[in-house]
């Protein structure tokens, strides 16, 4: 008689931060970050994540050389690199697209909002080219901004109809499902099959029952509106 195996589907989380931020800023060392981030994956049975770098680097934020130089070490973690307009270079792009070809860069980010810049700004599309010659997918930031000094109309999801139009070879990630837009990213998903979404972020630190019910309707509502969730990570 044989054996019944049971596996467990592979999680894999899509959008992690190793920067500096307020919680984290008695750690200091991105070593130590990492080793935080090993035992939160642990934890939750995460057996995949993908770091995203930022879209500016200092003492807080590991640039991408960084954060793969100090992942090697591990099997568990990959890396998408954040590309901007004001703080990155066409030297960045090239090298970027030697990491992809050597498996150590999954995707690229753009930061609309934290950029002050639309997703579809002309400047962007030698990166919406590079994910196209390499079959990668980009990540866009949309909805609410971490920072203060984010600007808005650039994080609106709706902005993101455009850049699916005009690239249908482009897998796009419309980040944090446009919170608090929801009900717009619902329509550009549902709209443009190269459009897919995830829900990372939507809270940060503990919330109330309330707002946890609130959060559940709305990507419920989004899930009955675009369909079956195959689009969600």
């Amino acid at each position: 008689m044989e054996k019944s195996v049971l596996y467990r589907k592979m999680i894999i989380d899509c959008h992690v931060h190793i920067n500096q931020y307020e919680l984290t800023k008695n750690i200091p060392s991105l070593d130590d970050r990492l080793e935080m981030l090993q035992v939160e994956m642990t934890s939750n049975n995460v057996d995949y994540a993908l770091i995203l770098s930022s879209y500016k680097v200092n003492s807080e934020r590991p640039s991408t050389k960084q954060i793969i130089d100090a992942i090697k070490k591990y099997d568990n973690l990959g890396v998408v690199a954040g590309f901007t307009i004001d703080n990155h270079t066409d030297e960045d792009l090239k090298n970027y697209k030697k990491w992809i070809k050597d498996g150590l860069i999954k995707g690229l980010k753009i930061y609309s909002g934290y950029e002050h810049y639309y997703p579809y700004d002309a400047r962007y599309q030698k990166v919406y080219d590079t994910c196209v010659e390499f079959d990668i997918p980009v990540m866009i930031h949309t909805g609410d901004t971490y920072s203060s000094k984010g600007k808005l109309k650039y994080s609106r999801p709706l902005n993101l109809d455009e850049v699916a139009v005009d690239n249908p070879e482009v897998k796009i990630v419309l980040c944090h499902l446009g919170n608090p837009w929801i009900q717009d990213a619902q329509e550009v998903i549902y709209k443009n099959h190269n459009v897919y979404a995830d829900i990372s972020g939507l809270v940060i630190g503990s919330f109330d029952h309330f707002f946890e019910k609130m959060m559940k309707e709305k990507v419920a509502e989004l899930i009955n509106y675009a369909g079956e969730p195959k689009y969600l990570l």
